[in-house]
């Protein structure tokens, strides 16, 4: 059993040799290019939770994108001394064969530090807001609008955006289909309305996942090292839709993305609950919630810590607090695994990281505990409410006079683009904005 990564991973879209002396390797200098861009610097002015905005303790998309980095290379510290399964026989070539498959350092930092770059102003609010004005045009979706900023938007290159390795950008993309594929129920709520709606009702627009129709073609040159069958594999969904609101997502990732997707979940558990408490957010009379759920645990780590942990977690102390955080995110890390997913001729997408269904069932306690307490706090949702409307009500005002209103780049890209896609250009826009950006253009208009 080898395991051998196919060349074509490391192409890039455009032919790109490394400057004179240059001599990173390719995954390398994807990472460079991703810190020094304009949509990685923008997190720093994105929030994660909204309603400890005033505090200057919390965390930022930018913060928590670095702790996401730092956690994924701990997985991947963790998978390869865990790279053996025990039903081979030949364990010293089967552990050799899947350390060959783990990303650098550089390539899981690049995919964390990627993560999160196409989400727009003000959360998941505007994600809907745009999800909206662009029902009619292909939808609008975070993690397809980190994909178009990687292929296209972020202007390293005239036309392929930071041009980045095959590998780089399989390692982001979370949801290998079209966005109007997976969620065609926009477009026949779109064809029942009457009129514009002034206030927009969010579980009706929240947004599939996948790719916008306008970088299909990007997503077709990504997948060309695949076979026929294991591209079909790939962009298969979990379930057979039942009903034609039923939002769709598909099965399979890539090892890398899987690897970046835990980092991602012990971080928003783990991490944003210790923002959360710090602030006041939450305090331990809600947390006994949790704490009651946990002390039930089919883990023995957690039922037999869970109790000191939770003393630790609203200690007046800092330092026991942060001793909390970092037990919880080592059981974590220490408990991940490799799984095979399917019978893919590509090994990048035949083998995944899990955790054990235990210790999911735990970070899903966290998970849980910060969106009903977080995430669904009233402020939190006011404050998304009120950044959705001001990114509906500006897409509707540049739409009306968009040579006189947009900036001029945006204006001559407008002007420049087919009619099928000048709205795109107009969301393009308003997704790259920070929170404070929007605000100012708002209040400006």
């Amino acid at each position: 059993m080898i395991n051998r990564i196919n060349p074509a991973w490391q192409q890039r879209f455009m032919p790109d040799e490394p400057r004179e002396k240059d001599q990173r390797p390719p995954f390398r200098r994807d990472r460079a290019r991703i810190l020094h861009s304009a949509a990685f610097r923008c997190l720093q002015a994105k929030t994660q939770i909204h309603a400890v905005g005033e505090n200057d303790f919390y965390r930022t998309r930018l913060t928590h994108s670095l702790e996401v980095a730092q956690i994924g290379s701990s997985l991947v510290s963790q998978l390869r001394f865990d790279a053996a399964f025990a039903d081979y026989t030949d364990k010293a070539e089967v552990q050799s064969s899947l350390k060959s498959l783990l990303p650098s350092n550089d390539l899981i930092e690049s995919l964390c530090f990627a993560h999160d770059i196409g989400h727009p102003p003000f959360g998941h609010g505007g994600e809907i807001a745009l999800n909206y004005m662009m029902r009619r045009h292909g939808g609008f979706e975070g993690n397809g609008q980190t994909f178009r900023l990687l292929t296209k938007l972020e202007p390293y290159t005239p036309n392929a955006g930071m041009n980045l390795t095959r590998r780089t950008i399989l390692g982001v993309l979370k949801y290998p289909t079209l966005l109007d594929l997976s969620s065609p129920q926009y477009q026949q709520l779109a064809e029942k309305e009457k009129h514009e709606e002034q206030y927009v009702r969010i579980h009706d627009w929240r947004p599939g996942k996948g790719v916008f129709r306008d970088d299909g073609d990007m997503l077709d040159w990504l997948l060309q090292p695949l076979s026929a069958k294991d591209r079909l594999l790939f962009g298969s969904y979990q379930h057979e839709r039942t009903a034609p609101q039923q939002i769709l997502k598909t099965r399979y990732k890539s090892l890398d993305c899987s690897i970046m997707e835990l980092a991602d979940d012990i971080a928003y558990g783990v991490h944003d609950l210790e923002d959360a408490i710090v602030v006041g957010v939450v305090n331990q009379q809600q947390w006994q919630e949790a704490y009651e759920e946990l002390k039930q645990s089919d883990s023995d780590w957690v039922r037999n810590n869970i109790e000191q942990i939770s003393k630790n977690l609203f200690s007046e102390y800092h330092y026991q607090r942060k001793n909390a955080i970092g037990a919880l995110v080592n059981y974590f890390i220490t408990h991940v695994r490799w799984t095979r997913r399917a019978e893919f001729e590509e090994p990048l997408l035949g083998y995944n990281a899990e955790l054990p269904p235990e210790v999911i069932a735990v970070l899903n306690v966290f998970k849980g505990f910060v969106w009903k307490y977080v995430i669904r706090d009233v402020e939190t949702q006011r404050i998304e409410y009120k950044g959705q409307r001001m990114l509906t009500e500006m897409f509707a005002i540049f739409e009306s006079d968009p040579e006189r209103l947009l900036p001029r780049n945006t204006a001559n890209r407008w002007r420049n683009a087919e009619e099928a896609g000048k709205k795109r250009i107009i969301c393009d826009y308003i997704a790259g904005m920070s929170d404070a950006y929007a605000l100012k253009v708002y209040q400006q208009l």
